[in-house]
């Protein structure tokens, strides 16, 4: 899947800081598959239970769901996940809230998913609770170490989630799952871990196709911002 690169907000927060993580990800995105140290996206999406005033009309051969436009609000929720994109090795969590806690407890989940791995790669975004000293508030000192050694953290520019192929995944469960109203936490939590629990059974990779010579030569004039000598990257 290519990144749409005509965004606004990418136009204009360019600078070295965002060359700097940008690159790191490609790099990162482009080294072959080590089992020992492997690549994994993560990311959290809020998710808002809506309930039905009316019941849907009975699907009928040939016509769409039809429901009625009033509904309910049941509040909301978090999901965490993240992927391995070059396996297709998924994890998925509901939980109440997306606080330091509950980014404690997945990453613990994901050392537990990936027992295997010497350090886990873990792509995420800025958000304030994604920072090893939430291990600390969490665990005790010994535990929380631990666990910041199983980690080597990179991180997406500022503005910039479509660095992140997590997102990728958010999309398709957006469509294939959560285009649909789902009243409850359990329903929620069911039906998400379902279709993350398939996809990871039948393996299914993403296929990152921005490279780092592709953004030097497409992102050139950005780069060029940043330092004018630059300009000898673009492809000819």
């Amino acid at each position: 899947m290519k990144p749409h690169l005509k965004r606004t907000w990418c136009i204009r927060k360019v600078d070295a800081s965002f060359l700097a993580r940008m690159e790191a990800l490609l790099w990162l995105y482009d080294q072959p598959h080590d089992p020992n140290v492997p690549v994994v996206c993560f990311d959290e999406r809020p998710c808002f239970l809506i309930g039905q005033v009316l019941d849907p009309l009975p699907l009928t051969t040939g016509q769409v769901t039809k429901e009625h436009d009033a509904y309910t609000k049941h509040g909301s929720c978090a999901l965490l996940a993240a992927i391995e994109p070059l396996t297709g090795k998924r994890l998925a969590e509901i939980y109440p809230r997306r606080t330091m806690k509950e980014y404690t407890h997945f990453c613990q989940a994901l050392t537990q998913h990936w027992p295997q791995a010497e350090k886990i790669r873990l792509v995420q975004d800025n958000l304030n609770t994604h920072t090893r000293h939430a291990f600390y508030r969490y665990l005790p000192a010994d535990e929380a170490f631990a666990l910041a050694q199983k980690f080597e953290f990179f991180f997406t520019p500022k503005s910039a989630s479509w660095l992140n192929m997590i997102e990728i995944e958010f999309s398709a469960l957006a469509r294939g799952c959560l285009n649909r109203r789902i009243a409850t936490k359990a329903e929620l939590r069911r039906e998400v871990l379902a279709f993350f629990q398939e996809r990871e059974a039948k393996g299914i990779p993403l296929n990152w196709q921005f490279t780092l010579p592709k953004a030097r030569d497409k992102m050139n004039t950005h780069y060029q911002r940043v330092y004018p000598d630059n300009s000898k990257l673009r492809i000819t």
